[in-house]
């Protein structure tokens, strides 16, 4: 392969996410506001779970829930299934993300969750699913054109599902009215915390004079 057509070719995997994580705006719908409620009249905590590179979409999007103001953390499918659902209890909600759907150790965790009184809510390709159907609010995110290379490796799936977390994260933190001031407290270290001033906030959200 020549340089150019390397480059080509590099730039045609970047054209093709990128067009899969703008098709989710307008896959936004009714379900995206039944989790933001959710979450938001939440009383427990939320844990975000997945498996494979769903498990790392699952710790950044829980990861970024925190750091926007919703307590929350990622827990693995199969370490909950070794005793760490006992940290589960009545009122929290989980977060279950399997493209397929059919991961045994992620509906396993999920339906013991639902025994505790957990709330599930299934991020997935395919609503009719075993997890689809046995969540209390299933979201149906599906890749557009070739974001996913054979429709088998999951690159663009996890930047949709990724975009997706990102927008109820921001929501949130709107709805909240959680502001600079309190991102920054629990985000002392790095550069953030190094922060002492910040231009204009995102709509709904008050920013603070200095860190």
């Amino acid at each position: 392969m020549s340089h150019e057509a390397t480059l080509e070719a590099a730039r045609a995997v970047v054209r093709n996410e990128g067009a899969a994580v703008l098709a989710v705006a307008d896959q936004l719908d009714d379900s995206f506001i039944e989790v933001v409620d959710l979450l938001q009249s939440c009383t427990g905590k939320v844990f975000v779970t997945g498996s494979g590179t769903s498990g790392a979409t699952a710790r950044r999007m829980a990861h970024l829930l925190a750091v926007c103001g919703t307590p929350s953390t990622f827990i693995h499918p199969m370490d909950a299934l070794h005793g760490t659902m006992g940290a589960l209890a009545a009122g929290d909600v989980l977060i279950s993300i399997s493209r397929g759907g059919e991961s045994a150790e992620i509906n396993d965790f999920s339906t013991r969750a639902q025994r505790r009184s957990v709330s599930v809510v299934a991020l997935t390709a395919e609503p009719e699913s075993t997890l689809g159907r046995l969540a209390d609010v299933t979201v149906t995110l599906i890749t557009e054109g070739e974001g996913d290379p054979g429709g088998v490796i999951a690159m663009g799936s996890t930047l949709v599902t990724s975009v997706w977390g990102d927008a109820l994260a921001n929501i949130l933190m709107r709805r909240r009215g959680y502001g600079w001031d309190q991102v920054l407290e629990t985000h002392p270290a790095g550069a953030v915390g190094q922060i002492t001033d910040l231009p204009d906030p995102l709509t709904g959200i008050d920013a603070p004079a200095s860190a």
